[in-house]
């Protein structure tokens, strides 16, 4: 397992987002979450601690972080034309 220092700020709203990834898949769920998902967070907004991978629980753990109303720049962030666009979506990864 690697550990890598974050720096999180207390005046950021946070979220702990942590996946288990289907058998066989982490490696492409990384992948694909550096590749997509983490650029358009950040061109949203946010910022991101993280990511961390845990290969003995094939789980996926982050934390997002935004300053101001999380939920509605979430929202937004989904409904954006290029994370609808987003094909394949990485999170077919996801098992739960």
């Amino acid at each position: 397992m690697e550990f890598h220092a974050a720096t999180i700020d207390p005046s950021m709203a946070q979220q702990l987002r942590m996946y288990t990834i289907k058998p066989g898949e982490l490696e492409a769920f990384a992948r694909e979450w550096g590749e997509h998902i983490l650029p358009l967070r950040l061109q949203s907004g946010f910022r991101v601690a993280g990511p961390w991978v845990i290969d003995e629980t094939n789980q996926f753990v982050w934390i997002l972080e935004h300053d101001g109303n999380f939920e509605l720049a979430d929202s937004r962030y989904y409904e954006l034309p290029e994370r609808k666009a987003m094909d394949p979506d990485p999170a077919r990864h996801i098992e739960k």
